[in-house]
């Protein structure tokens, strides 16, 4: 596979119709050109204060911040204006935080959206750090944050199924909230062993069912109002696809049920959210009958 090729290909997409007005409105914030800023690696991730900004200059980043709406991930603060996110992305982040050393690591994010997590992981000083996102909003959102952050994060077009052909190997892998979405689970597992260093260890996320046995449910078309889930297993099943596709020291962080506090409706985010999702009725339920999200955390290392 050439990824070269493939990655030209993608970059083209900044002069498709529906893509280009983000584009032209990133290059006119990229004209703003700051030094020195300070960053804030907190729950909201911070660059930068209004007085650096003269109010022309305001105006840009508050013009270019709702042209590239809507923001799932989050939240960011750009020069003291507050991007409140759909997912307050920073619980996950909190939750899963002490179970990983990044530095001098070599790192991915599988399906990184815009960047949250990956600014987040600066503070521990990995050696490398590569994003992994086919969307062409979510890297024009990336590329707003990171023009004033200037950090040497690599933000790459690419889904999980190019990992393994990538040209380098990775320390760690994290891939939070993919799993569901990809019809061939264990093959996805593989990919990430293969994009795998020596004694490389994940980090994933997914949606689960409760149950002992070794099963998953399939939804019929659309899952919580989503179209592109196919697969939540019990953690006996997950912990078999993990086995599978050559993992062992499989460690479950924790189980965490999706609630409002993490996902909502925001000015900043699509008009309907986690409350649309669910039985109006009954939120144990999703709105077709299945049991709401839950999500479990697990942490594995490769098979040497």
């Amino acid at each position: 596979m050439n990824l070269e090729e493939l990655k030209k290909k993608k970059d083209d997409c900044r002069t498709w119709k529906n893509v280009e007005p983000w584009f032209l409105q990133l290059k006119e914030a990229c004209k703003i050109e700051k030094k020195d800023l300070n960053i804030d690696y907190g729950d909201w991730f911070s660059i930068g204060n209004r007085v650096d900004l003269s109010d022309d200059e305001y105006e840009v980043i508050l013009k270019t911040a709702k042209k590239l709406i809507p923001w799932r991930k989050g939240p960011f603060k750009i020069f003291d204006l507050e991007i409140d996110s759909e997912w307050q992305s920073n619980i996950k982040y909190n939750l899963i935080r002490p179970y990983f050393n990044l530095k001098d690591k070599i790192v991915a994010d599988i399906g990184c959206n815009n960047g949250y997590y990956m600014f987040r992981m600066l503070e521990d000083c990995p050696k490398r750090l590569v994003g992994f996102d086919p969307s062409p909003l979510t890297l024009h959102q990336f590329e707003f944050i990171n023009h004033f952050v200037k950090s040497d994060i690599i933000y790459e077009m690419l889904g999980v199924e190019h990992l393994e052909f990538y040209n380098h190997k990775f320390d760690f892998i994290f891939m939070l909230g993919v799993l569901y979405h990809r019809a061939d689970p264990v093959g996805t597992l593989k990919s990430l062993a293969r994009g795998l260093n020596s004694k490389g260890e994940i980090l994933i996320d997914t949606f689960m069912i409760d149950g002992e046995d070794e099963i998953c449910l399939t939804p019929n078309k659309r899952y919580s109002k989503i179209p592109n889930i196919y697969f939540i297993p019990t953690i006996s099943a997950l912990k078999n696809w993990l086995e599978r596709a050559g993992f062992e020291n499989i460690e479950i962080l924790a189980t965490v049920v999706t609630t409002s506090s993490e996902q909502r409706k925001t000015p900043w985010s699509f008009d309907e959210s986690l409350e649309d999702f669910l039985d109006k009725e009954d939120s144990t339920k999703t709105v077709e009958g299945y049991p709401a999200p839950k999500r479990v955390y697990v942490k594995a290392r490769k098979v040497l």
